[in-house]
């Protein structure tokens, strides 16, 4: 039985994965979007289910706004005695801990450990009753990447017992722009997996040591070759418990987003060469489809449909914290029309109150039914894609009558443009519709009609394109729409 990468057409940012007894549990960069940090969980590698988040909501008062990419700057999980830990980049705030004994249904616990700005992509090992961690440098904060650094931390991650960190790998001639280090420790040596040469064009490299502060040698284990997967991103390391080893990583792919990519590992004189292995005394390259490494079957998929039975499926995310109660249940999801107009920002890319979900298919259509319920002029309930320039289709009470309206807008525009305004008598209920074509061509229109308008889909910021629902409006009491079903099809060549 053969699997086919990539396993996780998803926008998993910065993919880090532990096993757990025989399960296996994936987290991933959140920035911005709140809940925060996905838990994702498999059985056999390849197959896997979002069973929960860490947190609802980013511990800072300023995530209340969108700040784009901000947030959640690729996190690490690790057990150890008896708690789930997960390392947590601020790169504005600092490194925060969250910790739990029950990785499902246990609440999480968190406290900072290192405060400031410019750190990223930390990540614990204990050493007998020693702890460490490894850490990368975000160049727009600290000034300077390339390196990576370490702390000595006590054995509960509370607090931090060296005097700052020590650079142990110095990057900048052979391995620019090293970032996302993983740590770990087999046969006598510390390991750290880290990705070099930037997101969307670099390489995997490994380094090794007897000594945790270094020196380290170094040496390129996966790169994208003669391979269709550019840069070959950050991952995780994980041991099985028959002895063998396998990777996962991320590829760019653009208005997808980060994509997870399942690899094997051959060890050759203690290197991980990670993918397919010509030759072990050079680097591997990804590999297209391989062997399952667990044969057990499983039902475990990501959602990419919502009938909104009393509750919200686990895809859906805010781009920032919920301050105000905008849904609720009876017969669908009752979305209010809430006003949001903080500092004169009034395009749709800045409204707090947003359903965002990560796209799951190459090619695709969206539906979604809307009863509008309006009470005050400005009330408005759509579907839209977002990225850095975006489009979306709504409809929206203005003069005492409902308007079918397209618009499209950009990250850095305060307002967004109006290309259709279709005046809709039909008060009773809409459809909504997105047809998005391989790579990144997408339409939306009305009852199944679209527009002649054709969008390109852009990436956000450090994160893929995303589809999703909204409702706001120009008062907080005004009016609401009842959203029927939200479902997402494959449309295959």
């Amino acid at each position: 039985m053969k699997y086919k990468n990539p396993i996780i057409l998803g926008d998993y940012s910065d993919p880090d994965v532990i096993r757990y007894k025989d399960n296996f549990y994936l987290i991933a960069s959140s920035f911005n979007h709140t809940p925060i940090i996905p838990i994702l969980k498999s059985k056999n590698l390849v197959d896997w289910k979002l069973i929960r988040y860490v947190d609802d909501k980013l511990p800072f008062e300023r995530f209340k706004d969108v700040c784009h990419g901000d947030g959640v700057w690729a996190p690490s999980i690790r057990y150890h005695n008896g708690y789930f830990y997960i390392a947590v980049p601020f790169p504005d705030e600092g490194i925060y801990i969250y910790r739990t004994d029950d990785i499902e249904n246990g609440k999480f616990e968190y406290w900072p450990l290192i405060e400031g700005k410019g750190f990223e992509d930390p990540c614990p090992i204990w050493v007998g009753n020693k702890c460490y961690l490894v850490l990368a440098f975000a160049k727009s904060r600290a000034g300077f990447n390339s390196c990576l650094g370490l702390y000595e931390v006590t054995p509960d991650l509370k607090s931090v017992i060296s005097d700052g960190y020590k650079i142990i790998f110095d990057g900048h001639d052979t391995q620019p722009t090293i970032e996302g280090p993983k740590f770990y420790y087999r046969n006598d040596m510390f390991y750290i997996l880290a990705p070099a040469g930037s997101v969307k064009t670099g390489w995997q490299t490994a380094l090794r040591s007897k000594n945790i502060y270094g020196p380290y040698e170094q040496k390129i284990v996966m790169a994208q070759n003669d391979s269709n997967v550019n840069g070959p991103h950050q991952g995780a390391l994980v041991d099985l418990k028959d002895g063998r080893d396998v990777f996962f990583h991320f590829q760019d792919l653009g208005p997808y987003g980060r994509i997870v990519h399942l690899q094997p590992v051959l060890w050759h004189n203690n290197w991980p060469i990670i993918g397919n292995v010509n030759d072990p005394l050079l680097t591997g390259t990804p590999v297209d489809e391989h062997e399952y490494f667990i044969e057990i079957k499983s039902n475990y998929k990501l959602d990419s449909k919502d009938n909104f039975d009393n509750k919200l499926s686990l895809m859906w995310q805010t781009p920032a914290n919920k301050t105000k109660d905008f849904y609720s249940f009876s017969d669908g999801l009752v979305y209010k029309c809430l006003y949001y107009n903080e500092k004169g920002k009034k395009a749709l890319n800045q409204y707090p109150g947003l359903l965002e979900a990560k796209i799951r298919y190459y090619s695709f259509k969206a539906e979604t039914k809307i009863v509008p319920n309006f009470l005050s002029n400005g009330d408005e309930a759509g579907l839209f894609i977002m990225g850095k320039e975006y489009a979306y289709i709504s409809i929206i009470k203005r003069n005492d009558k409902n308007h079918i309206i397209l618009a499209s807008g950009k990250f850095d525009n305060e307002e967004d443009i109006i290309l259709e305004d279709i005046e809709y008598d039909n008060l009773n209920e809409i459809i909504f519709n997105i047809k998005y074509k391989n790579p990144n061509e997408y339409q939306l229109g009305y009852n199944n009609k679209y527009f002649k308008n054709k969008f390109k889909a852009l990436p956000g910021r450090w994160i893929g394109a995303k589809y999703g629902i909204f409702a706001r409006g120009l008062i907080d009491d005004g009016g609401y729409a009842t959203f029927k079903y939200f479902k997402v099809l494959e449309v295959k060549k």
